[in-house]
């Protein structure tokens, strides 16, 4: 086997090994970008994105409505409850209640 014999054979695994390795290093890129892990420069220190005004502001309003879901959904819990102790009760002792409530207070 000759020179130019085997260079016919390791440049098409040379060429694939280059495009393996790039299309690997594109891949864990995008997994960090996706994921929120932060880039490395030359040197291999971490890059952070800049964070904007715009994107501060926007996380305080998702924070605030975060907190006024929670407030709502433990008022609906609370409700929940209620409804539950009503339809597990035994009927006549809900009905007595009813009953009472619609009497005078005299």
């Amino acid at each position: 086997m000759d020179n130019m014999d085997l260079i016919k054979v390791i440049a098409p695994i040379a060429t694939i090994l280059g495009i393996l390795a790039i299309g690997g290093w594109i891949f864990t890129t995008w997994l960090r970008v996706k994921n929120g892990y932060p880039l490395e420069n030359s040197w291999g220190k971490a890059v952070y994105p800049k964070t904007s005004d715009e994107a501060m502001e926007r996380v305080k309003l998702i924070s605030q409505e975060n907190a006024q879901l929670r407030a709502e959904l433990g008022s609906v819990k609370d409700r929940l409850a209620v409804v539950e102790r009503i339809v597990t009760d035994e009927g006549h002792r809900v009905a007595a209640e009813i009953e009472a409530l619609r009497r005078p207070a005299n």
